[in-house]
């Protein structure tokens, strides 16, 4: 008998991810990559023709979006030490 790749019989819930993302090491950037990873899918999904496509693509390219804003590390977190606490509500 060769080694059969194993399947997973569990999936693991969302929380279980929001656990490991907060547990894992970041890395410098991390937020602008998605940023410019959720930009990209925005511009892409608009070139479809298909209602379905561009749905799902504003739909992910807009969570992408989110994420970089207020996600670990996120831009709310470097645009804090803009002048008037900008995103903060400090002013």
């Amino acid at each position: 008998m060769q080694n059969e790749p194993t399947i997973p019989t569990k999936i693991p819930t969302l929380k279980q991810v929001k656990e490991f993302d907060e547990s894992r090491p970041g890395f410098p950037g991390e937020h602008w990559l998605v940023l410019g990873a959720g930009v990209a899918v925005l511009m892409a999904s608009r070139r479809s023709r298909s209602f379905l496509m561009r749905t799902a693509g504003s739909t992910l390219g807009s969570a992408l979006l989110y994420r970089a804003a207020s996600g670990r590390d996120g831009l709310s977190k470097a645009l804090r030490f803009l002048p008037g606490g900008f995103l903060t509500g400090r002013r």
